[in-house]
């Protein structure tokens, strides 16, 4: 696979759970939903169930929770 693939069928589709995450459709990485950065799988730790999205670190998942229940 190529790191640098444009057509974005590195992106996985994932599922985020309380906890845990369950990928859906095979991917390298997932999307920040607040930066744009991509975070390899790997690396994913910050995840929102009730929105269903991905984080890059803890700073942005704050971020988004005040944005959402601020």
């Amino acid at each position: 696979m190529n790191a640098h693939d444009p057509s974005g069928s590195d992106i996985a589709k994932v599922h985020y759970g309380d906890g845990d995450f369950s990928v859906l459709k095979a991917g390298r990485y997932v999307v920040c939903a607040v930066t744009g950065v991509r975070i390899p799988l790997e690396q994913l730790r910050y995840w929102s169930v009730p929105l269903q999205e991905a984080y890059a670190g803890p700073t942005e998942a704050l971020k988004r929770w005040q944005e959402t229940n601020g």
